[in-house]
């Protein structure tokens, strides 16, 4: 078998030097990207395994055309069961944007390239009057139940957090346009992480881990309260949230666990001592920043991420317990809802995003499942978390369902 090699030019001329990413990633491409930095691309020069990607990257004799590319990156999503497998794709073509007007493309196979490819820039899709059908994908009576045992559980001291989740299914009678859908998220969530990998399309407003050089950073996000559309409205809801015991203590799981996780990996860390409001345009949430230097060696962004997913976030606290009490009350597989995306490339850089406010799309993209969750401790009610579920799918159904 030939062996891999990459080359990387500047990409500072046609429509695909300025065009937006998404419009590049088009239907089937694949799409990582936040406040105009990421990357767009398309087609498989190779799968890694996650747990080996940074070993096989390094491995890939890489020519840089452009003065400053690190080279191929490997990109995916990882389940959100710990420890469970995944592939990662290198992607045959791949644009990167750093965020301040430069832009390259990297192209990884087998043959010699000496110039760089066309890179197809795709129109905006034709509007469509598709119907729609939306339902739970289970009992609502089970998740209400689910959340009462739950609270339950942590009232008797069995654990501190768990994170309770329902699944509703979209059916379409026509194809769900993935270049449609990824463009609303562009004007509705620019400030969030969009992707789109293997069926899997979202805009995640929580960063995993994300390690560049020697920095390392995390933000994580719980405690969550619903937007109105009204400004004065808005900060009064944020402002309760703040002053939310219930919220600050299911804050607090998460970033002790993001903290102690990541400290012995690194020679400082430092955190915000109280949260922050972070505004999305259906929800706020609690959220705090931790940055720190890796020790040396450093840890690579995958080990990072093996370490922390899932979060107390999308988990509980403590994690095996409450991973236990999620298997026993939940009645479907979350799959790679609650797990990460992202990349990593052969110095072991990357960021990763928990995959949330997501959808999985059947092959024949016609149906599509949601999922969305919330923290629960001892004075969670029921019917308030189903409403706080309502909320956060809300964002993925405009998205899809939106003329």
């Amino acid at each position: 078998m030939d062996r891999l090699r990459s080359v990387t030019f500047d990409l500072s001329e046609g429509d695909a030097a300025t065009a937006s990413l998404v419009d590049i990633a088009g239907e089937d491409g694949f799409l990582f990207v936040r406040d105009g930095r990421g990357f767009a691309g398309w087609g498989t020069a190779d799968r890694v395994d996650v747990d080996s990607a940074v070993e096989r990257l390094a491995a890939i004799p890489h020519e840089d055309r452009s003065a400053g590319c690190a080279g191929p990156l490997a990109f995916g999503a990882l389940p959100f069961s710990p420890g469970a497998s995944a592939d990662l794709v290198v992607p045959a073509v791949l644009i990167r944007d750093d965020g301040n007007g430069r832009r390259t493309v990297t192209v990884t196979g087998t043959d010699e390239v000496d110039e760089p490819p066309h890179i197809p820039v795709h129109r905006a899709p034709a509007p469509t009057a598709a119907s729609f059908e939306v339902a739970p994908d289970g009992r609502v009576d089970r998740y209400l139940n689910a959340v009462e045992r739950a609270a339950e559980a942590v009232r008797e001291g069995r654990l501190a957090k768990a994170v309770i989740a329902r699944p509703v299914r979209i059916r379409s009678d026509s194809a769900i346009r993935v270049h449609s859908v990824l463009r609303r998220l562009e004007s509705m969530f620019a400030s969030t992480y969009r992707f789109s990998f293997d069926g899997l399309i979202g805009a995640s407003p929580e960063l995993l881990v994300e390690v560049d050089g020697v920095t390392v950073r995390a933000n994580p996000l719980a405690g969550t309260t619903r937007t109105t559309g009204d400004p004065d409205r808005d900060a009064s809801l944020a402002e309760a949230l703040l002053r939310s015991e219930k919220n600050q203590i299911e804050h607090r799981a998460a970033i002790e666990m993001v903290r102690d996780t990541l400290l012995p990996h690194c020679s400082y860390l430092d955190w915000t001592p109280e949260p922050s409001i972070v505004k999305v345009a259906n929800v706020q949430h609690l959220g705090s920043l931790a940055e720190g230097r890796l020790s040396t060696p450093p840890a690579t962004v995958t080990e990072l991420v093996r370490a922390l997913q899932p979060t107390p976030a999308v988990g509980g606290h403590p994690r095996d317990v409450a991973l236990r009490l999620i298997a026993e009350l939940e009645d479907f597989e979350r799959g790679r809802y609650g797990g990460a995306i992202g990349w990593v490339d052969g110095q072991g850089d990357g960021t990763w995003a928990v995959t949330l406010r997501c959808a999985e799309l059947s092959e024949d993209r016609h149906e599509a499942r949601l999922v969305a969750g919330g923290g629960i401790v001892a004075d969670s009610i029921a019917d308030d978390e189903l409403a706080e579920t309502q909320a956060k799918l809300q964002a993925m159904l405009s998205a899809i369902m939106r003329p």
